[in-house]
Parts: structure tokens; sequence; C-alpha cells
């Protein structure tokens, strides 16, 4: 738990709002006495919230993600569909059920495919983490939401225990072992999928990627060039530009750090 704690932690000093939120407080401090210090941290804090917020920015690095894995023109059969956590917010006052979170499509697409009957079974991976809000675990919310859209309960196999995606493979594993299921398809967000795919091969587990929640598509990139106008407005900060900035760097930093534990 103290690794899971630090991992979520620690970045926080890496991503561009907290890093600009220190270099401000360094610049508060040195104001006075250290005016040229000041002057330093302001220039960083500045220079991250412009850069980072930038739509020309984060639109190409979310691509650099999501476009390593795009969607097969025909999704083939598998013998389990394998869905990872992090896409419900669970049933607590006053949600009266579980709501979707952004990341929710994958819990409908999960649903889609099962219809199709590109796989008989539906393996829902996810826990949750008790001081993030707390709740049911994440399988538990999907299993409930797919139940509501009509997936018999049967089809549902829950691992409530994993709290990030190492543990989503190595739990994955063990229930595909226990029931000799050889390929799976896996679902998760497409900015999430490059190193998910690691992770769940490192374990030995013969995945067929099914990236959903593209944040990025091909009309939203040719929107940076396509009037003067878009160009200028793409280039003024966004908070939501600095979302997926900070959740695409939150992949290449999770991906080096597992890549140093051996976990990739």
């Amino acid at each position: 738990m103290s690794f899971l704690y630090l991992s979520k932690l620690l970045p926080l000093f890496f991503y561009p709002l907290g890093l600009a939120s220190v270099c401000l407080i360094v610049a508060l401090i040195t104001l006075w006495k250290y005016p040229k210090i000041a002057a330093i941290a302001i220039s960083i804090s500045l220079t991250l919230l412009l850069v980072c917020s930038n739509g020309w920015v984060t639109k190409n690095l979310v691509r650099s993600l999501e476009w390593q894995n795009l969607p097969l023109k025909e999704v083939p059969d598998a013998d389990a569909i394998v869905v990872l956590g992090g896409a419900t917010k669970s049933a607590i006052w006053p949600r009266t059920a579980p709501d979707l979170s952004e990341s929710g499509d994958r819990v409908i697409y999960a649903a889609q495919l099962y219809r199709q009957q590109k796989a008989p079974i539906i393996i829902l991976s996810g826990g949750r983490i008790d001081w993030r809000g707390g709740g049911f675990a994440e399988s538990e919310d999907m299993a409930n939401i797919l139940i509501s859209l009509g997936i018999p309960k049967q089809a549902i196999i829950q691992e409530s225990e994993s709290l990030n995606t190492y543990q989503n493979a190595v739990n994955v594993k063990k229930i595909l072992d226990s029931r000799n299921i050889k390929k799976v398809l896996l679902i998760t967000s497409a900015m999430h999928t490059p190193r998910a795919i690691k992770i769940f091969q490192r374990q030995g587990i013969d995945i067929i990627p099914a990236p959903t929640d593209f944040l990025i598509s091909k009309t939203e990139l040719q929107e940076l060039t396509s009037t003067p106008k878009a160009a200028i407005l793409n280039s003024l900060p966004d908070a939501n530009n600095l979302n997926q900035f900070t959740a695409a760097l939150k992949e290449y930093i999770g991906g080096f750090v597992y890549s140093l534990r051996g976990w990739l």
C-alpha cells in the first residue's frame, strides 16, 4: 500500500499544475530576499502552464499514446473480454446508482462486444482505493451497470482486489489459468492501452487490444490548422488541455516506473 500511495503522490511534483504550484511557493518565499530566484520560479511556473495547456502540444502528446493501437476493422473472437477499472463513480449520496466517469466508454464497449458474441464472458478487474472517495469496488460498479444494460449476471466475473494495472494483470492471470482461458480482448482507454498491453503480455497473457475512449480524433487534429482563428485559439491556455496533458504525462511516467520495477 505504501508504494501505491507514493505512486499517486510523488508524481504530483512532476505534473504541470503541481510543479507550477511548487515554483510559485518558492517565489513567494524568496520574493523579498532573493528576487532573482523568485523571478526564475515565476517564469518556470508560467512557462509550464502556458506550454502544457496549449492545444498543439497536448493533442500531439495524447495522440502519441492513443494512436499506437488503433481499432481493428473487425474485432476477432476471443475466450473472454477483460475490462480494466477506472470507469465508474460509486453510488454514494447523492448518486442513486453508479455513474460512468470520463473513461466509462470501456463499460459500454464491453457490452457491445458481448452482444456481438465476440466472447462468452466479461472479466471486470478493479478494486477501490479507500482513501480516494471510498465506495464499492469498481468491478462491482461496472457489473451493476452491465447488468442494467441487459448483460446476463452469469456472464460476468468480478476481480475486486486490484488497485493498479500491474495488479489487474496478475489477478486476471489467475482467473484465466483457473478457467483455462487462452485469449482475451483487453478493453481500456486508448491512452492507457500501450502500458496495459506490455504489463499483461509480461504476465504471459495472450491479448487482443480493444481500445476505446479516444480523446483525439482526426478531426480534432485537423482543427489545429483548419483556420487562422482555430490555430490561435488552440494556442491559448485551456484547463481541459492541461488535464489531458497531465493524463498523458502520467502514462509516460507510469511506464518508466513500471519498467524500473520489472513490470513491463
